[in-house]
């Protein structure tokens, strides 16, 4: 395991999690948020729920929503300006839960 760096007030950063712990943390919001049907970004489902952000923020995000679409939990349904403050208001894609997802049949 890897020393920990002080930060320049002298407290150590917080543990950061690995990319499987992280998705095993978010994922249920998610699929909570795919049995409702409605349309959402990561970041409306992430900010809602107060989920941590992931080890590599830059990747993870984009990575765990279409692990998710590959495995029928949501679908892709089009593009919206982001919500995130940090964005600029660029395109990010917008989600729904498949139908069996709505209908409770993935977990």
């Amino acid at each position: 395991m890897p020393a920990l760096q002080p930060t320049l007030d002298g407290t150590l950063p917080a543990p950061t999690t690995d990319y499987p712990t992280w998705v095993d943390t978010v994922r249920p919001a998610f699929v909570a948020a795919a049995r409702t049907g409605r349309r959402f970004t990561t970041y409306e489902v992430a900010k809602e729920c107060d989920l941590p952000e992931p080890p590599n923020p830059r990747a993870d995000w984009g990575n765990f929503a279409q692990s998710l679409a590959r495995e029928g939990v949501t679908e892709h349904c089009g593009f919206d300006r982001s919500s995130r403050p940090t964005a600029e208001h660029s395109a990010v894609s917008v989600w729904r839960g498949t139908r069996a997802a709505q209908n409770g049949r993935v977990s």
